[in-house]
């Protein structure tokens, strides 16, 4: 093959520029720390690099983002559960101590006032937010665990809800109730004796509302263990009567269970939220959830007060304005998931049902009833004791009044246990909201720990992914700048070499 000068000049000055290219290349690596500025430079390179990219940002969004979302919740979720702890142990502690007999109605109204407090603060700590989220109410977390004012139009009587609970045992008891309205008015009062004054057991369901709708009768539904219907319903061929006042209704309890035999008798009072039951039909709902059985009822409700609970977070109900129904089936249970992981997931939310128990509230309503009930009657004593020591003993007078002492005596001592009884009957019930709020702070408390644990997994997986996209797009700058200087004395070489080859041609020797 015959060379020529212009093949060499050729040749010379392609293997400048590829010495330019190397020079190129390693400055740009030098400048850049990286090994690549485009797919074409090192397609394998490029494809780990676009993988180890893609980690890295989602180990950022784990880590950085979610996991410390997640984690403020449930911070925010264990400070409201330990008020919530606070606020249960004080309860029980009031009620522990109005069990004393020794109390007076003054003192008992001081109780009832803390215990008034300390209520108000259960349902408002419901209402704690995260972020504008309400972080009790599942995934309405636009939606206050309890009615706002500007929720509520008293004119319009709305919201207006038709409302199927899930009864629970604890719902069914019974209750001491003493009838001394022969104190209601003087003239009756007049002749008070002592067996004007009538003590009975009142059997009842007391359900999760008060001011339930009136003329709209409960309707009841029986099932057992097994989810079928139990025939004969427990309450089949009696007829619920419902009453405007609950004293109307317990003075009907008292004469049918005084009857013999017992007439089995129900009675409904919208007022109080309380379905009476003579001692016969208890027996047969306590054997249904004895059984294994449930019991539901639905009723209808479109009163309602600030703060009263909102039955979207704990009952199968229906929006009568809106045709919404919520909760379908009693399923009240939601969880609010954050993904913190590859292929990890965990639950941040509280739900309502788990702390705040709607009974909360009507345990409130019961000690108000008894303790101004013990109020009263103790007015009555001690105005009858005054009353009577105006009179000579032994006039007509002082017989008479005498006479109306003994039965408001009697009546006092009935009430005066009656009071003692509940607030120990309170002290196993606040113990019970105590017990469930401590579960949901162990399950709040294991989340957060689990969370803990994922989070440093994740530290460790974004520091990984970062060493390894180092790994892949870094250069060794040690190497990178032996190799630049190579490239350039490769270069001047190249162009004195060149020089050289290119002064003499076949021309000089002619």
């Amino acid at each position: 093959m015959r060379m020529t000068n212009k093949i060499m000049q050729h040749n010379s000055l392609y293997n400048i520029n590829q010495t330019k290219i190397a020079e190129d290349k390693y400055n740009t690596q030098l400048t850049s720390q990286s090994k690549i500025t485009r797919p074409s430079d090192d397609p394998v390179v490029a494809i780990r690099a676009l993988r180890l990219r893609t980690n890295v940002s989602t180990a950022t969004q784990y880590y950085k983002k979610n996991a410390p979302d997640a984690s403020q919740w449930l911070d925010v979720t264990a400070k409201s559960l330990d008020t919530i702890t606070k606020v249960y142990t004080s309860l029980y502690d009031q009620v522990e101590t109005g069990v004393n007999k020794d109390y007076t109605a003054s003192d008992m109204q001081v109780l009832l006032s803390q215990i008034d407090s300390y209520t108000n603060e259960v349902y408002a700590t419901g209402n704690q937010d995260y972020a504008g989220r309400y972080i009790f109410t599942g995934y309405r977390t636009d939606t206050p665990l309890t009615f706002q004012k500007e929720q509520i139009d008293k004119a319009n009587k709305t919201p207006d809800y038709t409302i199927t609970e899930n009864l629970k045992e604890a719902q069914l008891d019974s209750f001491s109730y003493t009838d001394y309205s022969v104190f209601d008015t003087k003239a009756s009062a007049a002749n008070a004796d002592e067996l004007d004054i009538t003590n009975a057991e009142i059997h009842r369901i007391r359900l999760s509302y008060n001011n339930t709708l009136s003329g709209v009768d409960p309707v009841f539904e029986f099932k057992d263990k097994a989810g079928n219907p139990i025939t004969p319903s427990p309450l089949a061929g009696v007829t619920v009567n419902e009453y405007a006042s609950a004293e109307q209704a317990y003075k009907a309890m008292t004469v049918a269970e005084s009857s013999d035999p017992v007439t089995p008798t129900a009675c409904y009072v919208p007022a109080t939220g309380e379905l009476l039951f003579t001692s016969d039909l208890a027996d047969k709902l306590s054997t249904v959830f004895t059984d294994g059985g449930s019991i539901s009822v639905t009723y209808d409700k479109n009163q309602w007060e600030v703060d009263d609970l909102n039955p979207q977070h704990f009952f199968d109900c229906t929006d009568k304005d809106t045709g919404i129904r919520y909760n379908e089936g009693g399923n009240v249970a939601t969880q609010i998931v954050y993904d913190v992981g590859y292929n990890q997931t965990i639950q941040v939310n509280t739900n309502a049902y788990e702390v705040f128990d709607p009974a909360v509230a009507r345990d409130l309503d019961d000690l108000r009833d008894i303790v101004n009930q013990f109020t009263e009657i103790e007015n009555i004593r001690k105005d009858l004791g005054a009353e009577l020591d105006g009179y000579v003993e032994g006039t007509a007078e002082y017989k008479d009044c005498r006479k109306r002492l003994d039965a408001a005596e009697k009546a006092y001592t009935y009430i005066r246990d009656a009071v003692s009884k509940r607030f120990g009957d309170q002290i196993t019930r606040y113990q019970s909201y105590l017990d469930s709020t401590n579960v949901a702070i162990t399950k709040n408390g294991t989340r957060s720990t689990r969370l803990e644990l994922i989070e440093a997994r994740l530290e460790e997986q974004q520091s990984t992914f970062k060493e390894l996209q180092e790994e892949n797009e870094g250069i060794d700058m040690t190497e990178v700048a032996v190799l630049l200087t190579a490239a350039e004395t490769t270069y001047d070489a190249a162009l004195m070499a060149t020089g050289k080859i290119m002064q003499n041609s076949l021309i000089n020797y002619i």
